[in-house]
């Protein structure tokens, strides 16, 4: 949108997508942007807008039309993660066990992010595969088995920064190499967070030294000085003497907390709708929790142009999967936890949930019938006739 587009409202109902439509082109014009993050910006603009086309819908009942347009489905986009979310939980259902599950999460210290920014394909595979080696080390050892771990990448921090840490859920035992036993693990303990954190960094750091040798590394910009093998090997120095942190949260009591719990983090964005507060006169304000004063909601205010800028960090490559599966979950998912589930002495197969419609998932969801007259409250919502999708340059 160009330099005539009005400003979101001052307060209330302030969405990224008016962010986008307000500051957009003008950050296009001054920003030399990739075309991952112009298809971004694009299809969050266009998002439930005529644009993306749609159907007229009509009351059966009093007559009452409106028009109900398509949504883009891009992952980056927060308006369309809601139901994305949902459907992913009801496919998760099956597979979970009825055992404790732990939280870990593995973060890389900052003094990366320059670096990932850069190549964050290959960085963030090193990412994963690093955590899931190092758990898989600890649970040969310790429990003599393989566990079942799905990690999740988020990219950011309360306040957009770039933060790249991996979330892992863990079942509380593991699956012995025989597939003759369940190995529980101990009730409030998984493995010691030191050790891990120490494993974790070398093997990251290994793996980092390999890609660099094999010039599979870009360094360029801000970071071309790393291109020298002296001074590449002064960061990883450094790095490999700070400590690296990995935190372990309290276990969970139960699988559905576990699924409650993924699904706010499989789907979550790096921010929320509701999440901004205002955006007025160039300057968008958004609340955030502060990790370092007690979760405390406070508010930040930047200009729109560093606004958009701290959202684009955390666009992912294209392809590229935020949640992935290692151990008994990747391999062979639905034997594996058929066997584990007998080994617990339960059926073999999980009760199954009945399917359900996108209507009751959007009911669960928000507690609207998405079929219901918003005008008489009684009449049923009909589909009428199709809306043609406006192409970029027509300007009707």
């Amino acid at each position: 949108m160009g330099a005539g587009c009005e400003e979101p409202a001052a307060r209330g109902g302030v969405e990224l997508a008016d962010i986008f439509r307000a500051h957009g082109e003008s950050y296009r014009r001054t920003h030399r942007l990739p075309v991952s993050h112009l298809k971004i910006i694009e299809a969050v603009e266009r998002c439930r807008t005529k644009a993306l086309g749609g159907h007229m819908e009509r009351c059966d009942a009093c007559g009452f039309e409106r028009p109900a347009y398509n949504s883009c489905r891009n992952r980056h986009c927060p308006k369309c993660q809601s139901l994305a979310k949902v459907k992913w939980v009801e496919k998760q259902k099956s597979e979970l066990l009825p055992s404790g599950y732990f939280h870990l999460v593995f973060t890389l210290p900052h003094e990366l992010n320059p670096l990932i920014l850069v190549n964050k394909k290959p960085l963030i595979h090193i990412l994963f595969q690093s955590v899931s080696q190092t758990l898989g080390q600890f649970a040969k050892r310790r429990l003599g088995g393989s566990l079942g771990i799905t990690a999740v990448l988020h990219t950011w921090d309360q306040t957009l920064l770039d933060h790249f840490h991996l979330h892992c859920l863990v079942p509380a035992g593991a699956l012995s190499w025989d597939r003759t036993r369940w190995v529980p693990a101990r009730q409030n303990f998984l493995f010691p967070v030191k050790a891990l954190s120490q494993v974790f960094r070398a093997k990251f750091l290994d793996a980092l030294k390999n890609s660099f040798d094999q010039h599979k590394l870009l360094l360029v910009g801000q970071i071309e000085s790393l291109a020298d093998r002296e001074c590449f090997g002064a960061l990883l120095g450094e790095l490999r003497k700070k400590p690296w942190v990995v935190y372990a949260k309290k276990p969970f009591g139960s699988p559905a907390h576990v699924l409650d719990y993924l699904g706010r983090y499989t789907h979550r964005v790096a921010l929320s709708n509701d999440r901004i507060v205002s955006s007025y006169n160039g300057k968008v304000t958004f609340a955030y929790r502060d990790r370092k004063n007690q979760d405390r909601r406070k508010l930040m205010t930047l200009d729109a142009e560093e606004f958009i800028r701290r959202f684009l960090l955390h666009v992912l490559p294209k392809g590229f999967m935020r949640v992935r599966h290692y151990g008994f979950l990747a391999n062979h998912r639905k034997d594996c936890l058929s066997k584990c589930r007998q080994l617990m002495g339960l059926s073999p197969q999980p009760n199954q949930t009945p399917h359900r419609t996108t209507e009751e998932l959007m009911l669960a969801l928000t507690g609207i019938d998405i079929h219901r007259c918003p005008h008489c409250q009684r009449g049923t919502l009909i589909w009428v006739s199709k809306m043609a999708v406006s192409l970029p340059w027509d300007s009707s």
